[in-house]
């Protein structure tokens, strides 16, 4: 038996501040944007949009950090792993997170590169177009990583939008090493299915080896293993990991455990505003159940109420305590 732990969940991953605008849909393709789909961009491109978008929202996010900051609104103990500048973003997002108690440790910076962002346009229809700049949360490594941290964690949450440069992917791996040997979990997210289509084989050898709990998608998940229906997917998955957790839209969630596929549904929202941030917020309160000892069903049921508190609003984290919307 692994030795009590100071952290529920310690994520690594890309650190990036949102900004956010509203978007018709013939700015999108005005822009050549591909509608509900991740773009990496470099530096000029993300200059240029970011003046094109007009009005718009700036606040922290990165997807492992929202979750993180899910689990810390539901009263869980949670850190993050990431890198940022030493810019005023970097402050910034430093501060968001240690406000809402998550603990931060950062990697060491790297010469003049700046803090990511990620520009975020959100259609009428409530769909989220993304396109990233990665800056310097892109450039994790193994060094970057507080092993002690992780080895005081019953889960480590690895973010699959990080996984890109061979230092960052090591970095994966050092991190499983880490929780395993201190008789931990590990749990990945697929992030998006740019992500898979780019990462398949590493992806899914990882999942096989070193993942214990994974998250994704529907689509993520049939792109992950190239079925046409999830009923296959869910049927690879099950070969190669012991628990899932895959969002479908308004359809809920499906919980895969061995034998035992579990249909969660969704909560209800009055009206969905943005999607920004739901499957990370998903993962939160699944990953809160996890390491508190619900049962799976509790555990997707609490990933459904933060998916559903998320999308009521623009911006990716917790607008309210997730804790006050449940009771135990």
């Amino acid at each position: 038996m692994s030795a009590p732990a100071t952290y529920d969940v310690v994520g690594v991953g890309n650190s990036l501040v949102d900004v956010i605008a509203h978007a018709e849909d013939h700015f999108i393709e005005s822009e050549g944007l591909v509608k509900g789909s991740m773009t990496l961009i470099e530096s000029d491109r993300a200059l240029s949009l970011y003046h094109a978008m007009g009005s718009a929202v700036e606040m922290s996010g990165g997807s492992a950090a929202n979750t993180m900051c899910g689990v810390a609104s539901f009263g869980g103990k949670a850190a993050y792993i990431g890198k940022v500048a030493d810019d005023d973003l970097g402050l910034v997002f430093a501060h968001d997170l240690r406000a809402v108690g998550v603990t931060f440790r950062p990697g060491r910076p790297e010469g003049e590169m700046r803090t990511g962002r990620c520009l975020i346009l959100v259609s009428p229809d409530a769909q989220r177009t993304m396109n990233t700049y990665l800056g310097m949360s892109s450039w994790l490594h193994p060094g970057d990583l507080d092993t002690d941290v992780i080895a005081d964690a019953h889960v480590t949450y690895l973010e699959g939008y990080l996984f890109d440069r061979p230092e960052a992917k090591e970095a994966f791996r050092t991190a499983a090493r880490a929780a395993h040997g201190a008789g931990r979990m590990v749990s990945l997210t697929l992030s998006d299915s740019f992500c898979v289509d780019r990462h398949r084989d590493d992806f899914r050898g990882l999942v096989r080896d070193d993942v214990d709990v994974l998250f994704g998608n529907a689509d993520e998940l049939r792109s992950l293993y190239e079925v046409d229906s999830l009923d296959e997917a869910v049927a690879a998955v099950r070969r190669d990991c012991r628990l899932a957790a895959i969002t479908d839209g308004k359809d809920g969630s499906l919980i895969v455990s061995g034998d035992e596929v579990l249909r969660v549904a969704a909560e209800p929202v009055a009206k969905v505003v943005d999607t920004t941030g739901a499957g990370d917020l998903y993962a939160a309160g699944f990953l809160h159940g996890l390491t508190h000892g619900r049962p799976l069903p509790e555990c997707g049921r609490l990933g459904s109420i933060a998916a559903a508190e998320v999308i009521s609003h623009v911006g990716p984290r917790p607008l309210v305590e997730l804790r006050r919307l449940v009771t135990f």
